[in-house]
């Protein structure tokens, strides 16, 4: 399984982005695709996930709601997340991951995906 990332750049604050992931080399029936992010010195964070098992669902951490929107395309085993209203503390190489029947509980954590995408980074400007 390989996790292409991308749509990463620079941007000042207010600003929006639109980054991109898509899965290739495997078969999925329910599953989780999402974005976990890590800024220097930082440990790597939980931003948002979006499940597909028995329909759809969305998860977003505190920081981001209301200004990241996460969508996707299970039969493509795509994820994209719009980010709007960026901030300075935003900044942050953003990894896609896909993890595979995954329950609600675990979706924050690291350990619950299996496959990591390379990364791209966000920089947003004062």
């Amino acid at each position: 399984v390989q996790l292409q990332a991308s749509g990463g750049g620079l941007v000042q604050a207010g600003g929006s982005l639109r980054l991109s992931c898509v899965v290739s080399g495997g078969t999925f029936s329910t599953f989780a695709m999402g974005w976990f992010r890590q800024a220097p010195g930082k440990e790597r964070e939980f931003v948002s996930v979006i499940r597909w098992s028995g329909g759809r669902t969305t998860y977003y951490a505190d920081s981001v709601k209301g200004r990241f929107t996460i969508s996707g395309d299970n039969g493509k085993n795509t994820v994209n997340l719009q980010m709007s209203s960026l901030k300075p503390e935003d900044t942050a190489v953003y990894y896609c991951a896909l993890g595979d029947r995954l329950i609600t509980s675990s979706i924050p954590s690291m350990t619950s995906y299996d496959a990591w995408g390379q990364g791209t980074q966000v920089t947003v400007s004062s």
